[in-house]
């Protein structure tokens, strides 16, 4: 049985589960602190968001930072697969793109490029 976004956070990070969301909370704060967002966050901030949203972020964000570095370079990536690195308005579109987003359409351009 799948468990639960909070058993999740619990197990990550503390069995208190308001000290473990916090904890969550400062590590996609340091995370998105490094460039590797764009600031979407609606006027009531992180801490009001679920912590299934949470997860998804952090994850997506280590992965970014593991991988890649930056968004930049995410970008960059990207354009290497679909050979247009001098696109610039290809470029534009995606950096106004988010970070999750980035990623999915990422791995979909791996797939094609691997066809």
């Amino acid at each position: 049985m799948k468990k639960s976004p909070l058993a999740i956070v619990k197990d990550r990070f503390g069995d208190d589960r308001k000290a473990a969301k916090a904890k969550l909370v400062a590590e996609v704060t340091a995370l998105t602190d490094g460039g590797l967002w764009i600031d979407r966050v609606g006027s009531k901030g992180l801490e009001f968001a679920s912590n299934k949203q949470l997860l998804h972020l952090h994850d997506v964000l280590s992965q970014v930072k593991s991988e890649f570095g930056s968004r930049d370079k995410l970008v960059g990536a990207i354009l290497e697969l679909e050979s247009r690195t001098k696109d610039e308005g290809y470029k534009s579109r995606f950096e106004a793109w988010s970070t999750p987003r980035l990623v999915d359409y990422h791995k979909a351009a791996k797939k094609r490029a691997a066809n």
